[in-house]
């Protein structure tokens, strides 16, 4: 496709004792309310792994430790916005995230993600950590 831009997302599945960290976007700007991994926006320059840093010290004031890549896809939604996601694994952090930015952070387990009104564009995600949840819990 001519024209259409991708914009470049790396994200975090942060786990701590068999859950994972979910976060709800503010009411203001795209997809208002909606639950995601914490991430966003790779910059010109950034690698990945880098901007999934910088992020969480933006938006939940923690240092990571990056494990293994999880997934990586593109995602095009209804309009043609598409997306190339990038998910980290990483159960090493401190301090405790703190919510900086988000509407509301959660805990919870890989089998509830499915309750919760997600991005479309993480559902491939979601599916791999339900079908790897035994690796979680």
């Amino acid at each position: 496709m001519q024209g259409t831009q991708v914009q470049k997302i790396a994200a975090g599945v942060i786990f701590k004792d068999s859950k994972v960290l979910i976060c709800q976007r503010s009411e203001e700007g795209s997809f208002p309310l909606k639950w995601e991994f914490p991430g966003g926006k790779i910059e010109p320059g950034e690698s990945p792994r880098e901007a999934l840093r910088r992020e969480l010290v933006e938006e939940l004031a923690i240092d990571i430790t990056i494990e293994e890549e999880l997934l990586s896809y593109e995602y095009i939604y209804p309009g043609g916005f598409t997306v190339h996601l990038t998910f980290f694994l990483i159960t090493d952090f401190v301090p405790e995230p703190v919510n900086l930015q988000f509407h509301d952070i959660k805990w919870v387990s890989v089998d509830s993600l499915e309750d919760y009104d997600f991005l479309e564009g993480d559902q491939s995600l979601i599916n791999l950590l339900q079908y790897r949840s035994p690796e979680f819990s």
